[in-house]
C-alpha cells in the first residue's frame, strides 16, 4: 500500500504523519513545490519511527510525481491556506489552478488512486476534480464533513461537560461557515438524544460556533487549523485502506440524492476499499431538507465561479 499526500504544510505534513504512525500504508509520499520542504519534514517524520513504534517508509520530493508512481490513495492538501478574515471561497481562484494541476499529474502515475480533497473552498474543488479528471465518482472524496462533525462532537461534549467519545453527532451540506449543516436533532449522547441535556438555546449556540469552527481557529493561530484536519483525513484513509465500512460525512457527488444533482456535497457515505459505497440517506425533516438546498445552492454559485477561470 502506498500513500501519498500533496501539500507539505502542516496541514499535508500533520495528514502524513498521522497516516505514517497508524501504519496505513508500507510507504507515504510527501510531495510539494518548495524545494527541500517535503524532504526535511519526511526525514524527520521518518527519524521518529523508533520512538513511536511504525514501520512505515515516509519520502520527501519536490515536484517529482514520479515518485508517486502507483499510489492507491492520494490527499491533496495543496493551496493558500486562510489567512484571518478570509473565507474559504476567497481561495477559488488560486486553489482551483493548483488543484487541476495536481490531480492532473497523480493521475499520470497513479491512474487507479482513490484522491482526497482537502484543498478549499473543499465542495468546490471536490466537483472540479470529478468534471475534469474522469474518475469514476466513487473515487473522488472531499474531505471536510469529518472534520465540522468533529467539532460539532466537540462543543457538544463541552455543552455536556462529558467525554467527546460519548458522543455521535453529525454536520452535512457544505464545507463552509454558512453552509454546513449539524444535525442537533440526530445528536446523541451514547444513544440518549442531547435534546434531553441540553435546551434549544444551547444547542443552536454549539451549531452556530462549529460553523464558525474553521473562522474561530484561523483568528486565534493566525491561518489554517492543522491538527484535527490531519487526524480527520487519517481517520477517512483508515477507513478505505482496511475496508472499514466507516459511516462518515464526506463532499461526493450526487445525483438525485437528497434532491440534488450535479453538485458535490458532504452527506452520510460508507467509505471502503473501493473509496465511498454508498450514500445514507438521513431522512431530513423538512427544515433539514431546506437548510441543505440552501447550502446546495450557495455552493452551486462557487462553482459558478469555474466557469470564468482559464482552467
Amino acid at each position: 500500500m502506498k500513500i501519498t499526500v500533496v501539500g507539505a504544510g502542516a496541514v499535508g505534513a500533520t495528514c502524513a504523519d498521522n497516516i505514517a504512525r497508524r501504519q496505513l500504508a508500507q510507504e507515504v509520499v510527501l510531495l510539494d513545490i518548495k524545494e527541500g520542504l517535503s524532504e526535511g519534514k519526511a526525514l524527520d517524520m521518518f527519524q521518529t519511527a523508533t520512538l513511536c513504534g511504525f514501520d512505515t517508509k515516509i519520502t520527501g520530493s519536490t515536484n517529482d510525481y514520479a515518485k508517486t508512481a502507483g499510489s492507491d490513495v492520494v490527499v491533496i492538501t495543496s493551496g493558500l491556506p486562510r489567512k484571518p478574515g478570509m473565507t474559504r471561497e476567497d481561495l477559488i481562484g488560486t486553489n482551483a489552478k493548483i488543484v487541476k494541476g495536481v490531480t492532473d499529474n497523480i493521475l499520470q502515475h497513479s491512474p487507479e488512486a482513490i484522491i482526497i480533497i482537502v484543498s478549499n473552498p473543499m465542495d468546490t474543488m471536490t466537483y472540479l476534480s470529478l468534471k475534469t479528471s474522469g474518475l469514476a465518482k466513487n473515487k473522488l472524496i472531499g474531505m471536510g464533513g469529518i472534520l465540522d462533525s468533529a467539532r460539532f462532537k466537540t462543543y457538544l461534549s463541552l455543552a455536556l461537560d462529558c467525554p467527546p467519545n460519548d458522543i455521535h453527532g453529525v454536520v452535512i451540506g457544505g464545507h463552509g461557515d454558512t453552509t454546513m449543516i449539524p444535525l442537533t436533532r440526530l445528536a446523541t449522547r451514547n444513544g440518549v438524544p442531547v435534546s434531553q441535556f441540553l435546551d434549544n438555546e444551547t444547542l443552536q449556540k454549539v451549531a452556530a460556533d462549529t460553523m464558525v469552527g474553521g473562522a474561530t481557529l484561523t483568528k486565534l493561530i493566525g491561518t489554517s487549523a492543522w491538527y484535527a484536519p490531519g487526524a480527520a483525513v487519517a481517520e477517512l484513509v483508515e477507513s478505505i485502506v482496511r475496508d472499514q465500512k466507516h459511516v462518515f460525512t464526506c463532499c461526493v457527488s450526487l445525483e438525485g440524492e437528497y434532491g440534488q444533482s450535479d453538485i458535490c456535497l458532504g452527506v452520510p457515505v460508507v467509505i471502503g476499499k473501493n473509496g465511498w459505497e454508498a450514500i445514507i440517506d438521513y431522512k431530513l425533516n423538512d427544515e433539514e431538507q431546506a437548510a441543505f438546498a440552501r447550502s446546495a445552492d450557495a455552493v452551486r454559485n462557487m462553482n459558478d465561479v469555474l466557469k470564468t477561470l482559464e482552467l
